[in-house]
């Protein structure tokens, strides 16, 4: 059964990248969402098996989106895509259950290492 990808961001071009380097490696169920508010929706319609979550987005930041659907679906599996690299954002997301994350700019092998990892 294949495996469905809700990807998080703002940004377009960051979704589309995302997209195209989750299409090949076989991974084709992907649905996308451009707010925290728009994740949490998403997360509830098609109960994904990965979120793939920015931290920066307009109307609700993906930390409190990251927490809303933790408080939903505690075994959410959900791996942070942020260009911050600050230790202290990528600590508290680890504290708050996020599984692991991905720096921007990112390489299609590292995406697909940590898309692995979290899937296993």
């Amino acid at each position: 059964m294949a495996k469905t990808i809700l990807i998080a961001d703002d940004a377009l071009f960051t979704r589309m990248m995302l997209r195209n380097i989750l299409n090949e490696n076989g991974y084709t169920a992907v649905v996308e969402a451009e707010t925290g508010t728009e994740a949490i929706w998403a997360y509830n319609r098609w109960k994904p098996d990965l979120v793939i979550m920015d931290i920066n987005m307009p109307e609700m930041d993906g930390m409190t989106a990251v927490r809303n659907i933790l408080a939903l679906d505690p075994q959410a599996r959900i791996i942070i895509c942020s260009a911050l690299g600050e230790k202290h954002l990528m600590l508290e997301a680890l504290e708050a259950g996020v599984k692991d994350f991905i720096t921007k700019p990112f390489q299609p092998a590292k995406v697909m290492e940590v898309v692995r990892k979290v899937l296993s």
